[in-house]
C-alpha cells in the first residue's frame, strides 16, 4: 500500500446531507421534505433550464476554458474587470485553488471563524499549514477584533464567510473597514458572499467588490448554487486582485467549468422575477421559524441566509432523528462542533406547511 500523507488522513471527509431518495428507501416513507442543504426550494429558473437544453446538443465539444462570456456578463452585471474575476465549478474549488496557490509550508497561517464553512479549513490541511480557528462571539457572529489579534507575519489568509454558514448571521461595513485597518495589507481577507442575494438589502452590508475597487486586498466569493438554484451543475465565481486570479488561473484544471453551467448562469442572471419569487419567499419563511421555535421557548440566530440556526437548549440530535422518521431532513449542529443546535432551510410554503406539522407532532407526543 502506498503511503497517504499524513495531514491528508486527519481531514474530515464532508459530511453531505441526506439525499431524499435514500430517506424514502431506508423508511419506507412516500413524502420527504429536504430542508438540510440550502437549495433554492424553487429549483432553477426556467430560463436556466431552457439554456442548458438547448446546449445539450453541442456538449460533444469541450468548454471556454476562459469562460469569455460568463466573464463579460459578470463584468457587465457586478462592475468588475475581467482580469479580476475567477469562475469555479461551484466556489468550493475557488476555495481549494486559492489555498493551494497561497499556502505553502507549516510555517504559513490561516484564520477562519468556528463555527464556519468546513471546507476552508481543507485548504490548511492539505498545504499542510497552520489553521487557527476563533470561535464566534455571543450572537454567533465572526468575531473580527479576536481575528485581528491573532494575526502574525505568518498569516496568508483570513475567511469570513458573510452570511456565515451556519448560522445565517452577517458582520457589517464598519467591522470590516476596521479590520482592514488593523491587519497587514499582506492578509487576504476572503469574504464568502454565497449568501449575497439575501443579505444586499441590509444597508451596513459590506461588498467585496467595493474594497476590490478601493485597491484592498480582498476576495469575494459568490455561488448560483444557493438562490439561482444551480446547485446540481456547480458553478461559482469570485472578484478578487488581478495578481491573485492569474494565480488561480494557473493552477486550475484546463475545462473546470462545463459548457453547460457557464450558459445555466448567463441565462439564470437574466430571470429577474425567478430571484425576486425566491428573495420574498425566503423572507416570509425566516420569520415563520423564528416564530415557531421561539414559541417553543428556542434561541434563533437573526439570519441573513436562507435558513435559520436554532439553538435547542438541548442536543439536536433527538429531535433530528424524530424528524427524519416523519420525513424532513434537517442539518443538526453535530457538523459544526454544536450539538445543541440545529439549521433548518426555508423551502416553498407547502414544504413549510409540512415541516412545522411534523415539528408540532413530535414535540408534544
Amino acid at each position: 500500500m502506498t503511503p497517504i500523507r499524513s495531514n491528508v488522513l486527519a481531514m474530515k471527509p464532508y459530511p453531505p446531507g441526506k439525499p431524499i431518495s435514500e430517506v424514502k428507501r431506508e423508511l419506507g416513507l412516500d413524502r420527504v421534505v429536504k430542508l438540510a442543504s440550502n437549495e433554492n426550494p424553487f429549483g432553477p429558473s426556467p430560463m436556466a433550464i431552457e439554456a442548458v437544453q438547448k446546449a445539450a446538443l453541442t456538449m460533444h465539444h469541450y468548454p471556454d476554458g476562459s469562460a469569455f462570456e460568463l466573464k463579460q456578463v459578470l463584468s457587465a452585471k457586478y462592475g468588475v474587470p475581467t482580469d479580476q474575476i475567477m469562475v469555479g465549478n461551484g466556489s468550493d474549488e475557488l476555495i481549494h485553488l486559492v489555498g493551494m496557490v497561497l499556502l505553502g509550508s507549516p510555517e504559513d497561517e490561516m484564520i477562519v471563524g468556528d463555527p464556519s464553512f468546513s471546507r476552508y479549513d481543507a485548504s490548511a490541511y492539505l498545504a499542510p499549514s497552520k489553521l487557527i480557528k476563533v470561535p464566534l462571539d455571543s450572537q454567533f457572529r465572526h468575531d473580527l477584533p479576536a481575528m485581528a489579534r491573532v494575526v502574525t507575519e505568518n498569516t496568508k489568509m483570513l475567511w469570513i464567510a458573510n452570511p456565515n454558514n451556519p448560522t445565517g448571521t452577517i458582520v457589517r461595513r464598519n467591522e470590516v473597514d476596521r479590520l482592514l485597518a488593523d491587519i497587514p495589507k499582506s492578509v487576504l481577507v476572503v469574504l464568502d458572499e454565497a449568501y449575497f442575494e439575501f443579505a444586499e438589502h441590509e444597508s451596513q452590508f459590506p461588498i467585496s467588490t467595493d474594497y476590490l475597487a478601493k485597491g484592498h486586498n480582498v476576495l469575494g466569493l459568490r455561488t448560483l448554487s444557493k438562490i439561482y438554484g444551480l446547485a446540481g451543475i456547480r458553478i461559482g465565481f469570485g472578484f478578487g486582485p488581478s495578481y491573485l486570479v492569474d494565480a488561480v488561473s494557473r493552477a486550475k484544471e484546463p475545462f473546470n467549468v462545463n459548457s453547460l453551467a457557464q450558459v445555466a448562469a448567463i441565462a439564470a442572471f437574466e430571470d429577474a422575477d425567478h430571484l425576486q419569487k425566491t428573495i420574498e419567499n425566503n423572507r416570509v419563511g425566516i420569520q415563520r421559524l423564528n416564530k415557531v421555535f421561539q414559541s417553543l421557548g428556542c434561541n434563533t440566530c437573526e439570519s441573513f441566509g436562507n435558513f435559520v440556526y436554532v439553538d435547542l437548549g438541548k442536543p439536536a440530535k433527538p429531535l433530528f432523528d424524530d424528524l427524519l422518521k416523519e420525513g424532513v431532513i434537517t442539518r443538526t449542529g453535530d457538523v459544526f462542533g454544536q450539538p445543541n443546535c440545529m439549521r433548518i432551510t426555508v423551502g416553498t410554503p407547502e414544504e413549510m406547511d409540512f415541516f412545522v406539522e411534523k415539528l408540532d407532532k413530535v414535540t408534544h407526543r
